[in-house]
């Protein structure tokens, strides 16, 4: 089975952390290390300019805390907030710390995937290491 599984995660009602998180598990061999992660959108310098400093600080702070809650599922899991493109950054965090997995999970997609894509068609596509898709 997998030595180094990475979860990344995503607060929000279509996706089942829980359920990423028991096939992460079920997929880890004796002594697995585990890396959980949420990746926050970078918000446009126009955009953000607009918003109160302390404002994007305490809405990092709430995602760092509910990141940390959630990992508790997997004992001892790395956990890891980044700024980026949710498909790349979830894709190269996979390649610079020597991923053999990444379990995640996914919405069921409509027709707005067909043309812009969903960040697990894009890690799927771009990894270079197994992906396992929960729905």
């Amino acid at each position: 089975m997998y030595k180094n599984i990475l979860v990344p995660v995503l607060f929000d009602e279509g996706h089942d952390t829980q359920a990423s998180y028991r096939a992460a598990h079920a997929l880890a061999s004796e002594g697995a290390r585990y890396s959980v992660i949420h990746v926050l959108e970078e918000i446009p310098a126009y955009a953000s300019s607009e918003i109160p400093h302390d404002v994007l600080e305490k809405s990092q702070q709430v995602a760092a805390d509910a990141l940390k809650d959630s990992a508790q599922a997997l004992p001892g899991a790395k956990v890891a907030l980044i700024s980026g493109h949710a498909g790349k950054t979830i894709v190269d965090y996979a390649s610079e710390n020597g991923i053999d997995c990444i379990v995640m999970a996914s919405h069921r997609p409509g027709i707005e995937d067909f043309f812009l894509g969903s960040t697990a068609s894009r890690v799927v596509r771009h990894a270079k290491c197994s992906v396992h898709i929960i729905r």
